[in-house]
């Protein structure tokens, strides 16, 4: 009898064939999600460290943003058009500065009724490089222009119209420009401003491609700065979006030129151009008109 309770007892103990098969399935369950639970964070990693690229449209284009590319962080509420048709930009009580650049264009300029009429500083035009022969020229009415630009108790700044095509000739322009300076004080950046020339004129930098003009850009950057100035780039939409390559120019900030009463560039400029038609006391015909953005974000 002891013994038939014995044996009873260690046939309990064993697991029946059903129970052995649920305890398998189980198992194969807890696996499966745990397969599933791996994958799962795998995956959200994966996006994580690889997220959907960011677009943005461009006319009729739809672009990717460049990563690590600043953006614009500005109010559009923020920009307001006077009655002269005058652009200004406020922050939480902070103001962007109100200026002009020029060059000889805008013959000779009475610099004290350019103050005295609301402009605060000037960006003007040191030399320029020539689109058919190449060589280096200074703008004829720089000297007097940065003279009496700064007696007149305006902020200057100076830009160089590159027409460089290849980084050399960048330095090269950067180096005269640095020349030039000697002797002068400026408190605002130093710009390259290359711009495409009118088709069918025959200009030497036709057909230059992005990233070579990305370098042109970046070593007359360097060599500004260097120096001790800040260098800026001067560019439009169309130059940002499709021929420079921003993601390489990230050291320094951008001179936005885009006519408009805000600006929807996507990337973040220092500098902004609206017009290239409006008056100002002390000029005669039509002057551009920039906002220096700066005091309004820091």
């Amino acid at each position: 009898m002891r013994e038939d309770t014995n044996r009873k007892s260690k046939k309990a103990e064993k697991p029946s064939r059903l129970a052995r098969k649920n305890g398998g399935f189980g198992r194969a369950v807890l696996a499966v999600l745990a397969l599933v639970l791996a994958l799962a964070a795998a995956a959200a990693l994966y996006f994580v460290m690889n997220p959907e690229p960011v677009t943005f449209t461009y006319r009729d284009r739809i672009l990717e943003a460049k990563p690590g590319v600043p953006v614009n962080r500005y109010d559009r509420e923020g920009f307001t058009v006077d009655e002269r048709g005058r652009v200004s930009y406020s922050d939480n009580g902070r103001r962007a500065k109100e200026g002009i650049d020029v060059s000889f264009y805008q013959g000779e300029i009475e610099w004290q009724a350019v103050a005295a009429d609301g402009v605060e500083f000037a960006m003007i035009r040191l030399g320029y490089r020539g689109y058919t022969e190449g060589t280096l020229q200074f703008d004829s009415r720089f000297a007097e222009n940065i003279r009496g630009a700064a007696e007149a108790g305006l902020e200057v700044g100076v830009y160089f119209f590159s027409q460089a095509i290849t980084p050399e000739e960048a330095e090269e322009e950067a180096d005269f420009v640095l020349k030039a300076l000697e002797g002068y004080e400026i408190t605002y950046p130093v710009a390259f401003d290359w711009e495409p020339i009118t088709p069918g004129k025959d200009a030497r930098t036709d057909g230059l491609d992005g990233e070579t003009l990305t370098q042109c850009a970046a070593a007359f950057c360097r060599r500004v700065e260097q120096a001790g100035y800040e260098p800026v780039v001067y560019l439009n939409q169309e130059m940002g979006y499709l021929l420079y390559d921003l993601s390489l120019l990230t050291d320094w900030p951008i001179w936005l030129a885009e006519y408009d009463s805000a600006p929807d560039f996507y990337y973040d400029f220092m500098l902004w151009q609206y017009t290239h038609t409006g008056t100002v006391d002390g000029i005669q015909g039509k002057v551009d008109w920039n906002l220096d953005l700066r005091p309004a974000v820091n």
